[in-house]
């Protein structure tokens, strides 16, 4: 089976078998993308809705209202997300740099050429890639894949990427095997498994529906 066929084989068989998480829905607000995104680094979904929840009640989720929140107020929001300290410095300075670097909206940012506009965003504090690619691919419909730990891991041992690759390795290898219009698609099914079956220290192996076609079967399922 060619490489295309066999990635294309995956992901119908996993589109078939699981539902695609939807924390953070597409054609979201790149604004409220981008704080969702800041407030899951390292955090389980149910508790980043919690918080992200949290935060809409008590704020209107613009850079003007965020820039301009008491601290204390913010981190008690994102208390339940764990960080919350780290996080809502982030927030609030990311939020004043939106506000007074670009005029109070991602749009400046997100209208530039796409390698661009991920370095632009990249660059505001606490940002990453994979969260300035979550920002592209929901909000602007990207073709780009954000990697996150469960894609990085099924990606890597379905060997749809370089075993010992870096972000971007995994991101681009998996970029070549795909068509971009099922990019989204990729990033969320490859989340769903890795969070389902093809777990970190206790992959469900015998229950796996791309079983037949991993060439990492079996290893370090628990007996």
């Amino acid at each position: 089976m060619m490489a295309n066929q066999f990635a294309t084989k995956i992901l119908e068989t996993l589109g078939k078998n699981l539902a695609m998480p939807n924390l953070v829905k597409p054609q979201t607000d790149a604004f409220k993308t981008l704080i969702v995104t800041i407030i899951s680094q390292n955090t389980a979904d149910t508790n980043t809705a919690r918080a992200f929840e949290n935060l809409l009640k008590q704020f209107e989720i613009t850079p003007q209202t965020l820039s301009k929140a008491e601290t204390s107020k913010i981190e008690a929001c994102l208390h339940v997300g764990g960080l919350y300290k780290t996080k809502a410095k982030t927030i609030k300075n990311v939020s004043k740099i939106i506000l007074e670097k670009f005029g109070g909206s991602l749009n400046p940012i997100l209208s530039l050429p796409l390698d661009q506009a991920r370095k632009t965003i990249m660059e505001l504090p606490g940002v990453g890639p994979k969260t300035a690619d979550v920002v592209l691919l929901f909000s602007e419909g990207q073709p780009i894949i954000p990697i996150d730990t469960h894609v990085n891991r099924v990606a890597k041992r379905l060997g749809l990427a370089p075993a010992n690759g870096d972000y971007e390795a995994v991101r681009l290898s998996l970029q070549s095997y795909f068509m971009q219009n099922d990019y989204l698609t990729v990033h969320l099914l490859l989340i769903a498994h890795g969070r389902k079956y093809c777990k970190a220290r206790q992959p469900h192996c015998s229950g796996c529906p791309v079983n037949n076609y991993c060439p990492s079967k079996c290893v370090g399922e628990k007996k």
